[in-house]
């Protein structure tokens, strides 16, 4: 697959720009509409994003719902699947997210709608326990996807060279170990993550970090701060801190942690270079962040 940043895809780029300017010196109007962007990048979904978009409660997208009992399956807990209800613009990308420790997908569920309205399908499951530790569920998350993939009644609106992981506490530690077992997931994004396991050379996909400077369950200095600091610096990382918060704040509706990982997710898994302006320059500290530390520009 050619990536956005490569040199081909710049030429390509140029050459688009120059027939769009030859065309409208000869009267034939420029290139425009969903066509033009679907050339440019085939994985690009909904429109040109602002601050407002990110930040808003629901996307673009009507998204519907449906239950995966624990009866169906045998690797994971059961869940709930979010995703687009319209078939309009193809497949879409696909998310699997893990709760924490004594958790269940209750205590993440808000982002499930959320995420699917920008344009993903998104499964927030629970586990086999309330108590499995980080690497059972870095394994879960990993079966949730296949049956996403495989089996589930919307497997059809799935492409499945787009994956990604988000977990909470010990579900962010899965997501660490899910990245890990699989190189080829597009994007792994640990909320507030414990883990015994403190480095992460193995880790290739692009994964963006989320800690909280209030956190005593897993405080950051121990947990985030050093699985940031151990990704290979050649893989697209970013830790941010949030201020102000708590190790639940990623358990209720969070704008700060939804707009950034939308457009992680956008950018990681559709590829789509119009959310590169939200991660880089590196957001400054705010009355919502107290740090954020990144490699820009993204090389993936």
């Amino acid at each position: 697959m050619q990536h956005p940043h490569t040199p081909t895809h710049r030429r390509t780029r140029r050459l688009a720009g120059t027939v769009a300017a030859l065309a409208a010196v000869i009267g034939l109007g420029t290139l425009s509409g969903p066509g033009a962007h679907a050339a440019d990048n085939p994985y690009e979904r909904g429109p040109a994003p602002t601050t407002s978009s990110i930040e808003a409660l629901r996307g673009p997208y009507a998204v519907s719902e449906a239950s995966v009992s624990s009866l169906l399956v045998t690797d994971f807990g059961g869940g709930t699947i979010y995703y687009p209800t319209s078939t309009a613009d193809g497949t879409f990308g696909a998310i699997a997210i893990s709760p924490g420790y004594t958790g269940t997908q209750s205590s993440i569920s808000w982002l499930g709608p959320r995420l699917a309205s920008q344009g993903f399908v998104v499964f927030t499951i629970d586990t086999l326990t309330t108590l499995d530790q980080p690497d059972s569920r870095g394994r879960q998350l990993l079966a949730a996807l296949d049956y996403l993939t495989q089996r589930s009644s919307v497997r059809s609106r799935i492409d499945t060279g787009r994956l990604g992981v988000m977990g909470h506490s010990m579900g962010g530690g899965g997501s660490l170990e899910a990245a890990k077992d699989r190189p080829s997931l597009q994007a792994a994004i640990p909320l507030t993550p414990w883990n015994l396991d403190k480095t992460w050379p193995e880790v290739t996909t692009p994964t963006l970090i989320f800690g909280a400077d209030g956190d005593t369950i897993a405080p950051v200095a121990s947990h985030a701060e050093p699985f940031y600091s151990s990704l290979p610096s050649g893989t697209d990382r970013a830790y941010l801190e949030l201020n102000n918060a708590t190790h639940f704040s990623p358990n209720t509706s969070n704008t700060t942690i939804a707009k950034y990982s939308i457009s992680w997710l956008k950018r990681f898994i559709d590829n789509d270079t119009r959310y590169e302006q939200f991660l880089c320059p590196l957001p400054r500290p705010s009355l919502t962040i107290e740090e954020y530390r990144g490699n820009c520009p993204h090389a993936s």
